[in-house]
């Protein structure tokens, strides 16, 4: 026989606090729009079978099915969003090794076209300057920069490349995706470095363009030496 001492508390029951049936039935007829108000319960309701008429069971199911798909979308969106951080961080680690190659180059334009596409696993990376004041630079109109790039831009990823012929030469038909990046060099004339890959994950659209941005800081620095 289960016996209480003197002086202990009775711990509280669960049970004891929650609503009958009836009070949940009586609450639900006079407040209707509680269920419409918050569609999160759909998801742990099961749907009722089909004895309250073919109306109800069919607005259940389809507001079951809604929060369903809803789920599946949120479930591919944080899958895009995993596999891009994976992505990105590959490109981080790539881009340091560029920037050691910078380090030790002394040949700038030379390591940028020759070392840097296998140190980031894409096809070409070309130097551009509206002035070219080193031999590899290639030449591009006044006004170019800006117009490819816009304003407050240091690096763009591009998924449907443009011009590639002018910016990627003889790799042009191989670039499936572009990244352009802003060099700032110290003359202030409009320089920028065209990145061409094959393989759109060597270039993630997302969480690339700060690491492409300093990539090109590096570049302009190694050409102030």
């Amino acid at each position: 026989m289960n016996a209480t001492l003197p002086g202990a508390s009775r711990l509280p029951d669960p049970a004891q606090d929650l609503p009958s049936p009836e009070q949940v039935s009586a609450y639900l007829e006079a407040h209707p729009e509680f269920l419409s108000e918050r569609p999160e319960l759909y998801r742990v309701l099961s749907p009722p079978r089909r004895v309250h008429g073919e109306r109800i069971a069919d607005h259940m199911a389809a507001m079951l099915a809604a929060e369903r798909r809803r789920t599946r979308s949120l479930e591919a969106e944080i899958d895009a969003a995993i596999t891009a951080g994976r992505a990105g961080y590959g490109l981080t680690i790539r881009v340091r090794l560029a920037v050691l190659a910078l380090m030790r180059s002394t040949d700038v334009v030379d390591t940028v076209t020759q070392e840097l596409p296998a140190l980031l696993g894409i096809e070409s990376c070309n130097l551009l300057s509206e002035k070219p004041d080193r031999r590899g630079m290639l030449h591009l109109p006044r006004g170019t920069v800006m117009r490819l790039m816009g304003p407050g831009r240091d690096a763009l990823v591009r998924s449907a490349p443009t011009e590639t012929d002018t910016l990627h030469e003889e790799a042009a038909s191989l670039v499936a995706r572009d990244a352009l990046v802003r060099v700032p060099v110290w003359t202030g004339t409009p320089t920028l470095m065209a990145l061409g890959a094959r393989d759109p994950n060597a270039l993630p659209a997302r969480q690339a363009t700060a690491t492409l941005a300093f990539l090109g800081r590096t570049v302009a620095a190694a050409l102030a030496r």
